[in-house]
């Protein structure tokens, strides 16, 4: 996760500028105080997080206030530019990639992924279907959808057969091995649900599922 630091630095003369930067590793921002440590700058604070050890001694001017004086300004950390707290498009970005990697390391530890979820989840509210009919309403590639069936149908999740009806069309449906793994994987995301929503009570949950929903039939 990003991470932004700023910070008030003072040169050999006593001038003083701004230090400004992001970072998705903090061991970044040690190996950057490290550096200063060995220069005439120093700066007035450390970055909460940043180890003495990796920024220099903690009687070095670059881990201590430097000029004398009182620090002019102590380094902050903000997750989010406040610039883009009213976009609500940045909003549902951030959001959205934060919720999609949680979601993303249940699934993993289940040998799944996000594409086998979904098709899983087609064919246990739809029933049997046809592998065009499955990418036709996923917008998938239809060899992508036939890697994702096949990968299902390898993990007992799937099977695919001829219709009785049409021996021409094969369906695909899901097993009841397959039922169980989705219904442990939905099991499994609704608690991923209740840590992400915390600050949320129920009332607020449903109305912002609403509201999503609303904007998401709307969307694409």
């Amino acid at each position: 996760m990003d991470q932004s630091f700023s910070a008030t630095a003072r040169d050999a003369s006593g001038s003083a500028f701004a230090i400004v930067g992001i970072s998705s590793l903090p061991t970044d921002w040690a190996q950057v105080f490290k550096a200063l440590a060995g220069t005439e700058l120093t700066l007035d604070a450390l970055p909460a997080g940043v180890p003495e050890a990796d920024a220099g001694s903690s009687h070095s001017p670059a881990a201590r206030g430097g000029g004398g004086g009182e620090p002019v300004g102590l380094l902050s950390e903000s997750m989010t530019p406040p610039s883009v707290l009213g976009l609500n498009a940045y909003l549902l970005y951030a959001i959205g990639k934060t919720a999609r990697r949680r979601l993303s390391d249940k699934l993993t530890a289940r040998g799944l992924r996000l594409w086998h979820l979904t098709v899983m989840a087609m064919l246990n509210d739809l029933g049997p279907q046809m592998k065009t009919g499955l990418a036709k309403r996923l917008d998938m590639n239809q060899s992508d959808l036939r890697k994702i069936v096949d990968d299902l149908i390898k993990a007992g999740h799937a099977e695919s057969s001829r219709d009785p009806h049409n021996r021409r069309r094969v369906m695909v449906r899901l097993t009841p091995a397959g039922r169980t793994a989705l219904a442990e994987c939905n099991a499994d995301i609704a608690t991923t649900d209740e840590d992400f929503l915390a600050p949320l009570d129920a009332e607020e949950r449903d109305l912002l599922g609403s509201l999503l929903r609303r904007v998401h039939s709307r969307s694409g």
